[in-house]
């Protein structure tokens, strides 16, 4: 049980980075880029993947492990201003949202039977989504003057933009991690060794945030932010080593694994956000994460 608590520690951990990141003046797009390149050092020590296994990927494999290379980073980027805007409570719960889209494209892509209880899972989902992203503007102006927000030191434009775009970056989280799953479900179909397709998702996203960062935003390399990405990348990468240590740790019961995954992270991530960050959340949010967990219970076979 200790190696899902450290995964879910790690995940929530992850958020208070991205959350305390512009305190700290760190660039997250070269924070993000330098977790890449810790990820694909990590993943070659720890799992050792047999790198022969790359010769044998065929051209579809390679299409998807392209998408993965430029959705990791993009929905990096995304899941960042989702935390700075919503807090750590929302954008944790529309992560985990994601959940429904896998399911989804087990039932449209994968022909699944669709049972009664997955439908009610599924609607619940919906429902909290929609619960989540009615963040009012008020509240979104509220928060501005909450210590430590990234909205503290914003002008009364930039302050309210927050609650105008707010339901895009959660939708972007939503909607980003899900194509994600799907594509390692896929990826998995194609028959690639999952640790040299994590190593090669890494390496691909690597040279494609670089690539963006130096050739298109001219970025102005900084020491600090640079040095931090070497703990974000620790941060992201062992939130996903000790979560595939807990499925070796319990290889009968998946299900005990990605529910207390989910449940886990998103009571703690509410815990967190709400007494170290002072967020402020309202009614109809609280009512969409308590939503978001019957839904998250609902989804998973008894």
């Amino acid at each position: 049980m200790h190696t899902l608590i450290i995964s879910i520690a790690f995940s929530v951990t992850v958020s208070i980075f991205l959350k305390l990141a512009r305190r700290y003046r760190i660039q997250v797009e070269q924070a993000i880029a330098v977790n890449y390149v810790t990820a694909s050092v990590l993943c070659l020590w720890l799992f050792h993947p047999p790198l022969a296994a790359v010769r044998s990927i065929t051209t579809p494999a390679w299409v998807i492990l392209g998408l993965l290379g430029v959705l990791l980073p993009a929905v990096f980027l995304v899941m960042a201003a989702a935390v700075r805007q919503t807090g750590i409570v929302l954008s944790d719960t529309a992560q985990r949202l994601s959940l429904v889209l896998p399911i989804l494209a087990a039932f449209l892509v994968f022909h699944e039977a669709l049972s009664g209880r997955k439908a009610l899972g599924i609607a619940l989902a919906l429902c909290a989504l929609g619960c989540l992203i009615a963040k009012p503007r008020s509240s979104a102006l509220a928060t501005a003057g909450t210590p430590g927000s990234p909205l503290a030191f914003a002008t009364p434009r930039a302050a309210a933009r927050p609650a105008r775009f707010a339901w895009i970056t959660l939708l972007g989280v939503w909607v980003g991690y899900g194509a994600i799953d799907i594509l390692f479900k896929q990826m998995a179909r194609l028959g690639a060794g999952f640790t040299s397709s994590l190593l090669l998702s890494f390496v691909l996203a690597t040279l494609l945030i670089f690539l963006w960062l130096t050739a298109f935003r001219r970025t102005a390399w900084n020491g600090r932010s640079l040095a931090s990405g070497l703990l974000l990348g620790a941060l992201n990468f062992g939130n996903i080593y000790f979560y595939i240590r807990a499925h070796q740790t319990f290889p009968d019961n998946p299900t005990l694994v990605f529910a207390a995954m989910n449940i886990g992270v998103i009571s703690i991530g509410t815990l967190v956000g709400a007494g170290a960050f002072r967020e402020r959340i309202t009614w109809i949010q609280a009512a969409g994460i308590a939503l978001a967990l019957a839904a998250i219970v609902s989804l998973f076979p008894r």
